[in-house]
């Protein structure tokens, strides 16, 4: 017979929590070689990011890809890789403990904020377990993905059900699927532009997402659709004419057709035959990484120079700031309403916020 995960001390009667499972991508444990090759093979095998046969993908996977990517992805961890660690991980620890004091101060004591990673450490199995143990009965799972795709919105799902199929006593669940039209996050993202560009020369906007297989966007998926209205939303709360902005997609793998402009070659056009100066933004990041740090602002940065460009602007992720963390508490206790629990259900300030919020969609 199956066993079940209990808690062996647990006592009947005991106060019920509110868990909130934030969640990114994750990050190699270390700049090195050995520790991205651990990292990429846990990623790549993920049949919602590869949806190659298997059998075909493990060969070219252990036989090409793992044998001469890590040392040179470990390299351009190198080039931004902090005294506390990786951008991405000490970003998302910041957010998690920021919006735990947030929700604590709106929802009251009984909430609990835990980060998972869908690769890597601390996995997502383990931020499920410490909930558990603290007693969570009602769960919101948040994937820092403002756009959904399979590729990662959805292998968050397939991890926390898999999970959540070995426990004896199941929580209440709802599960965060995308927030890509969010006007609170629409204004953060336009605020962190405006805010830059108060101190900083105004240039052409280049909005830039991370790519995904063209072949995803035929099959249905949403992620190329809800990039678009992102980018929409933000050139319109800017204020923007259509000439003024672009948008894009960046890190692509292999020889497939990606979604497109490719970000790398759009900036090479733009470098040689204008707009000769620009801003790039990337808000399909909810924490600056590999991607943001190195790829955009260090990378296509520096092609972009040596290629005829003149000026060239990175506005950084939304990290752990403040309009960030209020949009994502927000979030999270529209989607708390009606769980006993949480003391918005007698808070009327609480609910008409959550409301409004609800009907700007």
């Amino acid at each position: 017979m199956p066993k079940y995960l209990g808690l062996p001390d647990f006592e009947h009667g005991s106060a019920q929590r509110l868990g909130v499972l934030l969640v990114n991508l994750g990050t190699p444990d270390a700049p090195t070689p050995a520790a991205v090759r651990r990292f990429l093979a846990e990623f790549l095998w993920d049949a919602r990011v590869i949806e190659t046969p298997r059998w075909l993908w493990w060969l070219v996977l252990h036989g090409v890809i793992l044998r001469i990517r890590p040392r040179r992805s470990a390299h351009a961890y190198q080039q931004i890789w902090t005294p506390a660690g990786s951008p991405l991980m000490v970003h998302c620890r910041e957010l998690a403990a920021s919006l735990q004091s947030s929700l604590g101060a709106r929802l009251g004591a009984h909430v609990d904020v835990t980060l998972g990673m869908t690769y890597g450490t601390p996995a997502i199995r383990t931020g499920l377990e410490q909930l558990h143990r603290n007693g969570v009965r009602r769960l919101i799972v948040l994937p820092l993905y403002p756009q959904y795709s399979g590729t990662t919105t959805a292998s968050v799902f397939d991890r926390v059900t898999a999970v959540l199929q070995r426990w004896r006593w199941l929580p209440d669940l709802r599960f965060i699927g995308s927030y890509h039209d969010e006007p609170a996050y629409i204004d953060a993202i336009a605020a962190s532009i405006r805010e830059y560009w108060q101190t900083n020369e105004r240039h052409h906007l280049l909005i830039s997402f991370h790519g995904a297989p063209r072949q995803y966007l035929e099959a249905g998926d949403p992620y190329h659709c809800q990039c678009l209205k992102t980018a929409r939303l933000i050139a319109e709360r800017l204020d923007l004419a259509d000439g003024e902005w672009t948008t894009s997609f960046q890190s692509r793998l292999g020889r497939g057709e990606w979604l497109r402009p490719y970000t790398d070659e759009l900036l090479k056009k733009f470098a040689q035959s204008g707009p000769k100066r620009v801003t790039v933004v990337c808000p399909g990041f909810a924490t600056d990484n590999l991607e943001t740090l190195e790829e955009i602002a260090m990378r296509n940065r520096a092609d972009f120079i040596a290629h005829g460009g003149e000026s060239f602007d990175y506005i950084p992720a939304l990290n752990a700031s403040a309009q960030h963390v209020n949009m994502l508490t927000d979030l999270v206790v529209r989607n708390a309403l009606g769980w006993p629990q949480s003391s918005i259900a007698n808070d009327p300030a609480t609910n008409e916020r959550a409301r409004r919020a609800g009907a700007a969609r």
